[in-house]
């Protein structure tokens, strides 16, 4: 009886040999299961934190761009009204000077010889416009008045110049300008802004690529108005449209008596520009 209970005590504790293995086997896997979802948690918190971290640097960069657009658009239109500005106090500029360089014979009283035909100076008809559209200053012309010393209407007079130099200088609108402002010569020729008339005439054929017929105009004010305040200005570009119409050494001259005879202007300095780029291309 003795031997039988420990027969039954010595299987049970065979029994929970063998059980054990498969106990700590099923342990073993339950800690598995358990380690892999505790990482699967870690890692998704992990990936939605990055997420999170990616989508607050996104709308971090879009608010520094939104930033960005906005004040380029700002500068944008305080370059435009800079720009605006400083053509209108040019314009306004270009035409009192022209006014001024005229006033002191205007001013002067006229005796009857200085009214009488013969005493009227007219200058050369300018140079043909070069559009097809455009008509000829001096072709079938007429003067204003049968009589050359009829009295000129001043605010139509300037109205004439400033709607021919706004054609190019606002609307960049070359042909009209220098349809414009042949009639203004046609019409005015005793004006004291005929030399500025024929330079923006010659700045009218010069952005198109007339270029001999911008250097005619540029010609026409030199020869029939020296000492205009445009004169460097138009020496400056008569030399740029010989250049450009392959009469190169004439050019390089006319640009070299550009810097000596308007030492320290602003056309000096554009001339000596060109004539060292010159230079660098004839090596």
């Amino acid at each position: 009886m003795r031997r039988q209970r420990i027969l039954c005590v010595v299987t049970v504790v065979a029994a929970l040999v063998a059980a054990t293995p498969a106990m700590a086997q099923r342990l073993s896997l339950g800690e598995r299961v358990t380690r892999l979802e505790n990482q699967a948690n870690v890692e998704n918190q992990s990936a939605g934190q990055s997420n999170l971290d990616q989508q607050n640097r996104m709308v971090q960069l879009q608010t520094e761009v939104q930033s960005l657009r906005n004040v380029v658009e700002t500068l944008q239109n305080e370059i435009e009204q800079l720009k605006q500005r400083s053509r209108e106090q040019y314009i306004d500029l270009d035409g009192r000077l022209g006014r001024i360089e005229g006033n002191p014979a205007a001013a002067a009283p006229k005796s009857p010889a200085a009214t009488a035909p013969a005493a009227v100076a007219k200058p050369a008809a300018p140079a043909a416009t070069g559009f097809s559209d455009v008509p000829s200053p001096g072709a079938n012309a007429a003067p204003v008045s049968a009589d050359p010393a009829a009295p000129v209407d001043p605010a139509a007079e300037e109205a004439a110049y400033q709607a021919a130099l706004d054609a190019l200088v606002e609307r960049f609108e070359a042909a009209d300008s220098a349809r414009l402002f042949s009639a203004f010569l046609r019409d005015y020729p005793s004006s004291a802004l005929v030399p500025n008339a024929y330079y923006w005439l010659g700045e009218s054929y010069y952005v198109t690529q007339n270029y001999d017929l911008a250097l005619e105009a540029f010609q026409t004010l030199l020869s029939q108005h020296p000492g205009s305040r445009k004169e460097a200005d138009a020496l400056l570009k008569l030399g740029y449209c010989q250049i450009a119409l392959g009469q190169r050494a004439d050019g390089e001259a006319t640009l070299r008596d550009v810097t000596s005879r308007h030492a320290g202007t602003d056309a000096a300095g554009k001339a000596e520009s060109r004539l060292r780029t010159l230079a660098v291309e004839n090596r």
